[in-house]
C-alpha cells in the first residue's frame, strides 16, 4: 500500500503515519520525490481496515494499493528513475555505463594491462571475479581475497570503481572491504540469506538474472535488498536458459524493457554471458542500448586464447576499444550519452 501525502505536510505528520503503521507492526518507507512524498507500507499482513483508518490523518492525500508483489522497487512506489551512485559513477539517468574487465583476475599483469585498457577507451567500472562459481569444481575457482587486492591496486591506478561478485554470506564484509559495487551472481539470485546479508552493508549491489528465472522472480529478489533499507540496486540481465543451443543463454532484451517499466531501478546488460561468443557481444551490447539499457557490462581479456575461464565470450583490448565510439553513436541516437 501506498500512503501519499498532501503537499508541505508536516515531518509531525509524517511521523504520526509512521507510528500508526508501527502499531501494527507494519514498515514504512518515506520517499520524498520532486511532486509529492509517499509512505511505502510493507508488512507480512495489512489490515484491511488500515486504507480507510489512515486517509483520515492530517495531511494524508490518499492511500493506494500497490499491485504487483514486489513493493519497495515498483514504479509505482516510486514512478523517478532511481539513479545509484557507485564511486562516483552514476548508473540511471541520461547516462549510460560500461564496466568492463576480465572474468577472472589472473595475474596483477592481467588486471593491470586490462585495466588500462578499458580505462583508455571510456569504460566507467572495472570488472573482475575473485571468487568465482563454476559448473565443474576442477577448474579454476578464482584468487580470492589476492584477487581483490590486485583489483584494489587496479582502481588506485587507473581511479575505476570496481566490480566484483561475492558467493557467500561469510564472505560479504571480507569483499565489500575491497569492492565498490557487490555483484549477486546469476547462480545465487534467490539465495536470500546472501542477498540479504549483502543489502545490509549499505553498498551498491548488481543483481544479476538467474538463470531460469521469471522477471517477477528476479524483482522478488530485488525487493529482499530494498527490504534491508538499500535502494542501491541495479539490475543486470544476462541470458536465460531455453531449448536454443546455438548460444550459451537465450539474451532477454524484453526483459530490459520490460523490467524498465515495473521498476525504477537501473537495469544493465551482460552481452558476455548472454551469448558466450565473442563476436556476438557487439552486436547485442548495441541492441541492449537500443533496448533502453542504462549500461552494459562486458567481459574484455588481453588474450582471449589464453583466459584461465570465458575466453571464448572477451573481447580482447583492440576489439573493446572499436566498440566503444559504436556504443556511443547508438547512445546518442536515443536522447542518451556514454
Amino acid at each position: 500500500m501506498i500512503v501519499v501525502m498532501q503537499a508541505g505536510s508536516s515531518e509531525e505528520q509524517i511521523d504520526a503515519v509512521l507510528a500508526r503503521l508501527g502499531e501494527h507492526q507494519l514498515q514504512g518507507h518515506l520517499v520524498r520525490g520532486a511532486e509529492r512524498t509517499v509512505i511505502g507500507v510493507v508488512g507480512a499482513a495489512i489490515p484491511p481496515t488500515l486504507k480507510e483508518e489512515l486517509e483520515h490523518f492530517t495531511g494524508v492525500t490518499e492511500t493506494l494499493r500497490i499491485t504487483q508483489p514486489y513493493k519497495l522497487v515498483s514504479r509505482e512506489l516510486r514512478p523517478a528513475d532511481t539513479v545509484v551512485n557507485v564511486r562516483g559513477v552514476e548508473v540511471g539517468g541520461n547516462r549510460c555505463v560500461v564496466i568492463a574487465g576480465p572474468c577472472s583476475v589472473e595475474s596483477e599483469a592481467q588486471i593491470m594491462a586490462t585495466a588500462r585498457a578499458v580505462r583508455e577507451a571510456g569504460a566507467n567500472m572495472l570488472r573482475g571475479g575473485a571468487f568465482k562459481p563454476r559448473s565443474s569444481p576442477y577448474t579454476f575457482r578464482g584468487m580470492g581475497e589476492e584477487g581483490l587486492k590486485l583489483l584494489a591496486q587496479a582502481r588506485d591506478e587507473t581511479g575505476l570503481p570496481i566490480v566484483t561478485e561475492v558467493m557467500t554470506p561469510n564472505d560479504v564484509e571480507l569483499v565489500a572491504r575491497y569492492a565498490d559495487l557487490l555483484q549477486i551472481g546469476a547462480r545465487n539470485m534467490q539465495n536470500y540469506q546472501l542477498i540479504e546479508e549483502a543489502g545490509r552493508t549499505g553498498m551498491p549491489i548488481l543483481l544479476k538474472r538467474g538463470l531460469a528465472a521469471t522477471i517477477e522472480e528476479w524483482l522478488l529478489s530485488a525487493e529482499y535488498i530494498a527490504a534491508q533499507g538499500n535502494h542501491n540496486i541495479i539490475l543486470c540481465e544476462r541470458g536465460i536458459r531455453t531449448f536454443e543451443t546455438a548460444t550459451r543463454n537465450t539474451l532477454d532484451l524484453n526483459a530490459v524493457a520490460l523490467a524498465k517499466r515495473r521498476t525504477h531501478l537501473p537495469v544493465i546488460v551482460d552481452p558476455s554471458h548472454g551469448t558466450g561468443k565473442w563476436y556476438l557481444v557487439p552486436p547485442l551490447a548495441l541492441a541492449s542500448l537500443a533496448a533502453g539499457a542504462d549500461g552494459i557490462i562486458i567481459e574484455v581479456h588481453p588474450d582471449p586464447d589464453r583466459a584461465r575461464s570465458d575466453g571464448g565470450q572477451s573481447l580482447n583490448h583492440a576489439n573493446f576499444a572499436a566498440l566503444m565510439p559504436k556504443l556511443a553513436a547508438v547512445a546518442g541516437a536515443v536522447g542518451r550519452t556514454l
